[in-house]
């Protein structure tokens, strides 16, 4: 049985509606024990990809992506 566990065509299509290029978020949580990135970094959307991943140039210099499901921004 395949197990997939990315989101669906329209799911991703809304995404990219609700996060065009330009949009400024900032992070609520983040599912990463590896990332310097903390509660309340904001951001600048870069893109989002065919699987959602949320694209964001963060203000500290982390390009991180935000993954659909896991990661939590919100639009400011």
């Amino acid at each position: 049985m395949i197990n997939n566990s990315f989101p669906p065509k329209e799911i991703v299509e809304q995404l990219r509606q609700q996060y065009p290029k330009g949009t400024r978020v900032e992070l609520v949580s983040m599912n990463d024990p590896y990332t310097k990135l903390k509660p309340g970094d904001q951001g600048t959307v870069e893109l989002v990809d065919s699987i959602g991943t949320i694209f964001v140039a963060w203000d500290c210099g982390s390009g991180l992506g935000v993954a659909y499901g896991e990661d939590c921004i919100k639009k400011l």
